[in-house]
């Protein structure tokens, strides 16, 4: 008997739908969002998660608490001759899958084989963004295309999820200087997670750099900036939602970096929030003058946020992201290692 793990519901759909043999399990988290930990099995973890995903996203505590039944299965995968891992090469889906690597890593699973299929581009897709594009004949073809998951991957990937979690930037600076070969997509995945923290530039992480960059010289719905945001950022992988809540806390006072226009509410999880597509969004002279290099945003606004294990609070933090360099950098004078 198979066990597929997708690294979603559109996925784990169409798989059901006749593209491949076996069950089919959505692994059903967002591990690129909000706090995580080495043990995310451990119910006070998992709790301090859901608070933080409400809060954020508007996700039900009860309902992100109901991932207790995928970690079920999980943790009794030896009545399964294979399980077969459905990722990409996103951020989104390397922190899935390393977790996912890292639980594996720790079990005894006796003679059940573990397999992986992880896919970068297809075959006549000009623009791959992920398997949710794929139809399910193109998904069909992929089926027993997967490669034996050996104790190189299972061994790198519970290294990166260690350093994800890991609430010490060294860790995180330590990591990629490690050998990532077995598993490709990780180490672009791990520095697009580093882009995300404040640049020495002017305090920005990639996804408001980014944003601010694309409205420099226009005036943009929601959707239609995400749709050109969001493809610039492909290898974070990231939602509407989230990138929504990246908009609420650019727009905020003091010190907003956007204007919107008409704005009643931001969608989130329960609320849909239909007049937000009607907003207009610009930049604010502050926007400018960030996105100029003319002001530093993090010391003027502070910063209260998670990166993977990282919680980098005040106006100062000891670590900052160079573009030039793709590395992080310590803040100040003091660059050394």
């Amino acid at each position: 008997m198979l066990l597929h793990i997708t690294n979603g519901d559109s996925v784990a759909n169409k798989l059901r739908q006749g593209a491949v043999q076996g069950e089919v399990m959505a692994w059903r988290e967002i591990y690129s969002v909000g706090p995580v930990f080495r043990d995310m099995a451990a119910k006070a973890h998992r709790e301090i998660r859901a608070r933080d995903l409400e809060r954020r996203l508007g996700i039900p505590q009860e309902e992100y608490l109901k991932i207790e039944e995928q970690e079920q299965i999980l943790r009794n995968l030896e009545k399964y001759d294979e399980v077969v891992l459905w990722f990409e090469y996103d951020l989104f889906d390397q922190t899935m899958l390393c977790y996912l690597l890292h639980s594996l890593a720790s079990q005894a699973l006796g003679d059940t084989k573990v397999s992986l299929l992880c896919i970068g581009d297809y075959p006549g897709v000009e623009r791959f963004r992920g398997l949710g594009q794929l139809t399910i004949e193109q998904l069909k073809a992929l089926s027993g295309s997967w490669q034996p998951v050996g104790e190189r991957e299972l061994v790198l990937g519970s290294r990166m999820w260690e350093a994800y979690t890991s609430p010490l930037p060294e860790e995180h600076v330590r990591f990629l200087q490690e050998d990532t070969s077995a598993l490709p997509f990780v180490r672009p995945a791990f520095e697009a997670h580093l882009s995300r923290i404040p640049s020495v530039t002017n305090g920005l992480g990639v996804i408001e750099q980014t944003t601010l960059a694309t409205l420099t010289d226009k005036e943009y719905g929601p959707h239609a900036l995400f749709a050109e945001a969001g493809d610039k950022l492909h290898i974070l992988g990231m939602g509407d939602l989230e990138f929504w809540q990246h908009l609420k806390k650019m727009s905020m006072e003091p010190y907003p970096l956007l204007h919107i226009q008409g704005l009643e509410a931001f969608p989130d999880f329960r609320n849909p929030a239909w007049s937000f597509a009607d907003c207009r969004i610009t930049l604010t002279a502050l926007g400018r003058k960030v996105l100029d290099g003319e002001a530093d945003y993090l010391s003027l606004k502070g910063i209260d946020e998670w990166y993977g294990g990282l919680h980098l609070e005040g106006r100062s933090i000891p670590w900052r992201w160079d573009p030039g360099r793709n590395e992080l950098s310590r803040s100040g004078p003091d660059v050394s290692r």
